[in-house]
This record gives structure tokens, C-alpha cells and sequence, in this order.
């Protein structure tokens, strides 16, 4: 991601962006997290439950990832101020 070539605008765009991105995906991932301990909890036939909440643990991943790009983003914009 080469951020000295890119104008403010653009910056401020995709900084944007990726703060909606990411809060999207922690509130989906957790929403799925808790239907899935619910599920384990609740339901005798558990192994879809078993099998879904490993989705939600691989994908939190991402959200650190987000996080650096965002601080990297809020870093070169503050050298340009």
C-alpha cells in the first residue's frame, strides 16, 4: 500500500471505509460467535454449531490487519497536516 502517493482525499476515503469494514465484521463475527455458543448450548445435535464457530475464529484475523492499516493511514495523514 503506497499511501505517499495518494491524495488526502483518497486517504480520508479508505480510512473511512475501513473503519465501517471492520466494525461490520466484528459485529457479524460476534453476532455468529454467540449463535454458535447458543447453538452448542441449546440444540442436541450440536456438530453444525461445532463445525460453524470455527468460521468465526479463523476470520478474526482479519480485524488486526484492519486495525494496522487504519493506524498506518491516521500515521500518513498526521505527517501531512
Amino acid at each position: 500500500m503506497a499511501l505517499k502517493n495518494k491524495t488526502t482525499e483518497k486517504l480520508n476515503t479508505e480510512l473511512k471505509a475501513l473503519k465501517i469494514i471492520t466494525g461490520a465484521l466484528i459485529g457479524v463475527l460476534s453476532l455468529l460467535f454467540v449463535i454458535c455458543v447458543y447453538g452448542l448450548i441449546v440444540k442436541e445435535d450440536s456438530s453444525t454449531f461445532t463445525s460453524l464457530i470455527v468460521v468465526p475464529l479463523a476470520l478474526s484475523a482479519i480485524i488486526p490487519l484492519n486495525y494496522g492499516n487504519i493506524k498506518k493511514i491516521k500515521k500518513e495523514l498526521e505527517l501531512r497536516k
